[in-house]
């Protein structure tokens, strides 16, 4: 009896081609930007096609802590930023932790990328002084650059300043011989339109004066600043115990965030108080952090005289901690043109949580009965007694409310139990659609 023959297995072989390598040096470049310069470095070993392609990598990012030593980390930024060699580079990331021993160095290296087309520039200096930290003339006149970030860099006095692409300036704690400097390189370019300048709790700068056709928006801490800006759209802001920025173009911007930045037992002054209302009676779109604090200083400034009316101000996003979420009203009866609010209701810091809030209203404010139409709330800490009520007092008093948005966080059990509550709430406004997220 003959056997089963087997039947012989026919395994094709599929030959894995390699597209990659196929493509254009220039896309498999781009590609590379994706990596890590580390590991785009790395690939050098995958084949003999590899080996240099790391090299025309547009986006580098450097950083001694990816070296065995600051050595090895020199000799691999000598060997790429040799000026001989010829090489574009689009973006570059340098990050130094400690000064070099050849002081020039950094200076020859942006000295190369500055007059090859870079557009993108980031130098951070963690640490203090030193002659590596100051930037060579040649970035101020870079024609290619369009976004610039300095962090603890020293500038230098230059005569000319011409960066006609130039669209973003990020300054941070920077080290500069005078006012004079940072203005011209604010002023000189022609199209920049984002400014951000944050300084030190140790800078003793004079009054800065900003003065762009073109900047759209600013971000300023710790540096004393007069703008004028006509076009500007968006400032961002920390105020301490004084106001120290002055904007005196009269147009309208769209849009200030203000951090009140309130230590223990500080206060503010009637000037500084009346400065701030004053800039936000003229935005239509307003963002204020630790906004509790702020409004218990306009409630202490209202009793002097009227408050300023925020006729303008359509939006409104506060941050207010649980105790002072009574001081809500004082903010809500100043703006009666108000269309959307969103109030995050954060922990309390400087109480032990044991004040409940007070969300009832004296009166219903303007705002509620003609122009309110969106509430969102928010909560980044536990659960606590009032904040029903405060669902209750929006659902209840709101005429043309279109959506109620409640970002809040409860147990299960709690959950259940709080949305049994919202619903059954009455509702000024028939339209109104409530969302639990």
């Amino acid at each position: 009896m003959g056997g089963r023959k087997k039947k012989a297995k026919v395994c094709d072989k599929v030959s894995v081609e390699d597209r990659i390598s196929q493509l254009p040096d220039s896309l498999i470049a781009e590609i590379l930007c994706y990596l890590s310069t580390k590991d785009a470095v790395r690939t050098s070993v995958l084949s003999t096609r590899w080996r240099n392609l790391w090299q025309s990598v547009p986006e580098l990012d450097l950083h001694p802590c990816a070296f065995s030593d600051v050595n090895c980390f020199v000799s691999f930024a000598e060997r790429f930023f040799d000026p001989q060699r010829e090489f574009w580079i689009r973006k570059l990331q340098l990050r130094m932790y400690k000064s070099l021993d050849d002081k020039s160095s950094i200076n020859r290296w942006i000295d190369a990328v500055s007059r090859r087309r870079i557009k993108y520039l980031k130098l951070s200096f963690d640490f203090f002084d030193g002659p590596d930290k100051i930037l060579p003339l040649s970035i101020f006149t870079c024609q290619t650059l369009v976004q610039l970030y300095l962090f603890m860099a020293s500038l230098v006095n230059a005569e000319v300043v011409s960066l006609p692409c130039l669209k973003i300036i990020d300054l941070e704690e920077i080290i500069y011989p005078n006012e004079a400097i940072l203005e011209k390189l604010i002023s000189g370019p022609p199209l920049l339109e984002d400014l951000r300048l944050i300084g030190s709790s140790t800078n003793n700068a004079k009054v800065l004066q900003v003065r762009s056709k073109t900047l759209k928006r600013i971000e300023i801490d710790q540096f004393r600043v007069v703008i004028d800006a006509p076009l500007l759209q968006i400032l961002r802001t920390n105020i301490y115990s004084t106001k120290e920025f002055e904007i005196i173009n009269l147009g309208f911007f769209a849009k200030l965030e203000i951090d009140v930045v309130y230590g223990h037992g500080m206060t503010f002054s009637t000037s500084l108080i009346h400065g701030i209302l004053t800039d936000i009676s003229r935005v239509k779109d307003l963002v204020l952090i630790n906004g509790g604090k702020l409004c218990k200083e306009i409630f202490l400034y209202s009793k002097s005289g009227p408050v300023l009316q925020f006729c303008n101000l359509s939006h409104l996003k506060a941050e207010f901690c649980k105790s002072d979420l009574e001081k809500l009203p004082t903010l809500l009866e100043s703006c009666p043109k108000l269309e959307s609010l969103i109030l995050e209701v954060v922990k309390d810091v400087s109480t032990r949580g044991n004040k409940k809030p007070k969300v009832m209203f004296s009166k219903v404010p303007q705002c509620l009965v003609s122009s309110l139409k969106l509430v969102e709330l928010k909560r980044s800490t536990s659960g606590y007694e009032g904040e029903i009520e405060l669902v209750r007092y929006f659902l209840k008093n709101s005429t043309i409310l279109k959506k109620l948005k409640l970002n809040v966080y409860y147990t299960r059990k709690g959950m259940c139990a709080f949305l049994k509550e919202v619903n059954a709430m009455p509702r000024c406004s028939t339209a109104c659609e409530v969302l639990v997220l």
